[in-house]
């Protein structure tokens, strides 16, 4: 119990990704698998950081040995707001990873990011976005293949 407790108490704290504000999730359920070093939360989850939030079905947060988070999974209905430095993404998903280290998200499943800062929108199977760097990666399905969407006049 006090591993979970301790487990909770860094998750409020730990940055969402590289800057150092608090993260706050809240949530109907929860509980922790202590042998697998796992927090689940479930039914009605948002977890924001600053101005940036995700909203799910579930979510669950995965750490290491020394109770540091290295990873959270946001899965089924994930909708997201995320603001990095001078980037702005909106989206849906049916699954969102983030991996706080390397301020790198996995977006899965009919996913649909919007890029508000440069008036664009991605749709694939799976998006990769790395945060620090602006890099994405798309990936499609052969049913189902990436579609970019970009205005090519200026704005007034």
């Amino acid at each position: 119990m006090k591993k979970i407790v301790m487990q909770l108490l860094l998750l409020l704290i730990l940055p969402f990704g590289l800057c150092a504000e608090k993260v706050e999730v809240t949530s109907k359920n929860f509980y922790a698998k202590d042998s697998e070093n796992q927090a689940h939360f479930i039914d009605d989850v948002l977890v924001k950081q600053g101005k940036s939030w995700i909203h799910s079905d579930r979510l669950i947060v995965y750490f290491d040995e020394n109770n540091e988070t290295i990873q959270y999974d946001a899965i089924g209905n994930a909708t997201f707001e995320i603001f990095k430095e001078q980037s702005h993404y909106k989206g849906k998903a049916q699954k969102v990873t983030h991996f706080p280290r390397t301020a790198e998200y996995l977006f899965a499943g009919d996913a649909v990011i919007n890029d508000v800062t440069k008036d664009r929108q991605v749709k694939g199977n799976t998006i990769v976005i790395e945060s620090v760097t602006g890099n994405a990666i798309v990936k499609g399905t052969s049913k189902k293949p990436i579609k970019f969407i970009f205005d090519t006049e200026k704005k007034k």
